[in-house]
């Protein structure tokens, strides 16, 4: 008889053994999925793993179910990569195994295409005679009259173009479904469904449209290839608009050339909408996109295409693109490779892309369904090239250490200069009653300059809503979220109260519970405040906002970023999303609202993502034709992160780091592993985290720290305890692993702790 052992969506470790129904014996293969019964009688669709002819002792073993594939839909080196990433972050294969593929694939009955609901004019109102008539016949009716209003804005017709808007759109701008119900009763807007998730249809490829490069970047392009001979890992350290998109095109096309596939990483879904203009310019249909805001119907079908005989040449995604099959993989371009965004945070496996991406380079490549020429074999390792204008600690020092290659590109491409950073003292403006809310005067004067010659700026807030909290001014009192131990954030627009950890949604006070006070304030400033403030001072400017709650929708990334890369908004409020590699060509004026919440954030690597966020946001100015000007306003003037920044002098940044981190034992000196318990009853789990700590210092010694509390202690009615490990790079992480299995295996075993949640975070950011 023979036997399948099968992995299951679900958080467990290991495979189980199912046994083969006769009718499926000859068409079994590892990487097949299956239908298998598991617990009580409950179904999956599960992964063949491998294929044997042991008979199991001690239980009796199920028949699968059914065979769904005849074909593999996992190869052989995606399943060692799964395997890797299950040991190294300590995350079950199961779970690996639900993030890896597309719900469609996890699926007995498949997937079905998933439509949008998009809205139109009716076809009595699209002309213009017909549109004043609906303006003046909803004077009476405002709400209507603004939604009709805001739909016009939106989809072109104020301007006579007329293009597409989805009703989630409209509904981000703070309209409520009954209003449009109310547009559609009157016969003046309608709605229609449209399948979205298309593969790219992208036309024929152009590689005569790829740029020349200029003499900077053709050195640093033949230093990057001369690398790959050496080294399988380079890092292309390149200033801000140094043009790195320039060779990473000439990089690809060589690939394919030569026969071979492209994976092209970016951390952030809004970069992906720029960069697949640019890339669909150069290779056409040759192109898929990957990443998880588009349908589960089409990254099904690329999934099928990328295991097809006809695969795209490149992919271009977001980390979740690192699972998909490769049959000749030659270059993985990791760009921006510092974001924190390239690591899965919740749920597991909390893994990082860039390793991950690294260590499926590392891995040959079996050919599944592509036509093989005499001679032809399998991909081979394939080489990855990080690219950044300011690297992470860790690979800046594998760079200089002489683990990954180094190449650098110093000169913004066509002779821009770097922009001019000017750093305003907010502690002595206030102290002077001369700040307008978060607003300098200086920075108020050069935006209003630049947007008078008729050029763009960017405000720069990390930190969504409308304010941070809101507080009773008679006693004090600040609402916080029922779930977890943090304040809540208001969203004006919604009217609603938002904790930003567990999405719980509450009502706005009118008064203060705990003394009846009706003057609640708001404190702080959000990216919903800031654009109301800024309309009240630029009521002539064409704003728009890019933050999380304008950016729900999948079509909302690409309007805000259209809009303002042609001109049609020309100023933009956000948070670090808009510092993320972004090109727009007449931006002149960049004001950084707050430098100090970054630098004030408990954490050792805050000021590290503090120097990246001010200087990527920097390098949005002055992209084109004319040196650039960035406002820093901050009360900590003389801070050495800040005057790190202004000279743009990462080494000097990474110096000091340095000399901190070998000191207090942090990466990339040292390895950390933070262990995480979980319980709803405090008492249990600050016992629990005593119990491990105890432990884990029988074998670790003083490398481990805690437990404490981490700074938001409860999060979804659960209170949290934290272990830090500081491990010595030398030591084998296959021990380290196997003691902190060990025990948490141990400690489970006390009924107390049955239902403690333990888990890991190997590599934290």
């Amino acid at each position: 008889m023979r036997f399948v052992d099968v992995i299951l969506p679900l958080p467990l470790n290991g495979t189980f053994t199912y046994s083969v129904p006769q009718q499926f014996e000859d068409q079994v293969k590892a990487g097949c999925r299956v239908l298998v019964s598991f617990g009580r009688n409950k179904q999956y669709v599960g992964l063949i793993a491998g294929a044997h002819d042991r008979q199991p002792e001690g239980y009796e073993v199920k028949p699968l179910l059914l065979l769904i594939d005849t074909q593999p839909i996992l190869l052989p080196h995606q399943y060692k990569l799964w395997l890797w990433i299950a040991d190294y972050y300590m995350s079950p294969i199961g779970e690996v195994f639900k993030a890896a593929l597309p719900a469609g694939l996890k699926a007995e009955d498949g997937y079905k295409p998933k439509t949008e609901t998009y809205i139109r004019l009716t076809e009595t109102y699209r002309n213009e005679t017909a549109l004043h008539v609906a303006l003046n016949l909803l004077q009476r009716a405002p709400r209507q009259l603004k939604a009709f209003s805001d739909y016009l804005t939106l989809s072109g017709w104020d301007e006579g173009e007329g293009g597409a808007v989805t009703r989630d759109e409209l509904l981000n701008e703070g309209h409520t479904l009954q209003t449009i119900s109310l547009l559609q009763k009157r016969n003046m807007l309608e709605t229609y469904e449209v399948e979205v998730g298309r593969l790219n249809h992208g036309g024929e490829p152009h590689p005569e449209n790829i740029k020349r490069l200029s003499a900077p970047q053709e050195k640093a392009y033949n230093e990057i290839l001369f690398s790959f001979l050496k080294k399988p890992v380079t890092l292309l350290h390149g200033v801000t608009s140094s043009g790195k998109t320039e060779i990473y095109i000439h990089l690809i096309q060589r690939e394919i050339d030569q026969h071979r596939q492209v994976l092209y990483l970016l951390p952030e879904i809004a970069l992906t909408v720029q960069m697949m203009e640019r890339l669909q310019r150069v290779f056409g249909d040759r192109l898929g996109i990957y990443h998880s805001r588009y349908s589960d119907a089409e990254r099904v079908e690329i999934w099928q295409k990328q295991l097809s005989g006809h695969p795209y040449d490149v992919i271009l995604g977001a980390r979740s693109a690192v699972f998909l099959p490769f049959q000749r993989l030659g270059l993985v371009i990791i760009d921006e490779e510092h974001e924190t965004s390239f690591k899965q945070q919740d749920p597991m496996p909390r893994y990082h892309a860039r390793s991950a991406a690294i260590m499926l380079a590392h891995q040959p490549q079996e050919v599944q369904s592509l036509p093989i020429e005499k001679g032809e074999a399998g991909g081979g390792p394939a080489r990855v090239l990080l690219g950044s204008a300011t690297p992470s600690m860790e690979t800046y020092y594998n760079a200089r250490t002489g683990k990954y290659g180094y190449v650098q590109l110093t000169e913004r491409h066509a002779g821009i200069e770097m922009p001019e950073i000017q750093v305003v003292d907010t502690a002595d403006l206030q102290h002077r009653k001369m700040m307008s809310g978060p607003f300098s005067p200086l920075l108020l004067t050069r935006v209003r300059e630049a947007l008078e010659r008729g050029e763009q700026a960017i405000l720069f807030q990390n930190r969504r809503g409308y304010a941070p909290l809101i507080e009773c001014k008679q006693c004090g009192w600040v609402p916080h979220c029922q779930n977890c131990d943090v304040s809540l954030t208001l969203h004006r627009q919604m009217n609603q109260l938002t904790c930003h950890y567990c999405g719980a949604v509450y009502q706005v006070p009118l008064a203060c519970p705990a003394c009846g006070g009706t003057d609640l304030q708001t404190r702080g400033y959000g990216t919903e405040k800031i654009e109301a403030d800024v309309r009240d001072i630029f009521p002539e400017a064409r704003i728009s906002r890019m933050d999380l709650d304008t950016t729900r929708t999948r079509n909302a990334y690409e309007r805000i970023i259209s809009d303002f890369g042609t001109g049609r908004t020309n100023l933009l409020i956000g948070t670090q999303m808009i510092s993320k590699g972004l090109d727009f060509d007449r931006v002149s004026v960049v004001g950084i609202l707050n430098a100090d919440t970054m630098l004030n954030y408990p954490d050792f690597r805050a000021y590290e993502h503090a120097y990246m966020m001010m200087a990527q946001v920097s390098g949005r100015a002055g992209r084109k034709n004319k040196r650039g000007l960035v406002i820093l306003q901050t009360r900590q003037p003389s801070s050495p992160v800040i005057q790190c920044v202004v000279r743009n002098d990462f080494d000097a940044l990474y110096q000091m780091l340095s000399t901190e981190r070998r000191e207090f034992h942090y990466p990339p000196y040292y390895r950390l592993v933070y262990v995480y318990l979980k319980h709803n009853k405090e008492a249990l789990v600050e016992t629990a985290s005593q119990e491990m700590g105890f432990r884990l210092r029988q074998w670790f010694g003083g490398r481990v720290l805690g437990p404490d509390k981490p700074g938001v202690a409860r999060v979804k009615s659960l209170s949290i305890r934290k272990l830090v490990l500081k491990l010595e790079p030398q030591l084998n992480m296959a021990d380290v692993r196997k003691y902190l299995a060990l025990a948490q295996q141990q400690m489970l075993q006390d009924k107390r702790y049955a239902s403690l949640q333990v888990y890991y975070d190997v590599d934290p950011l």
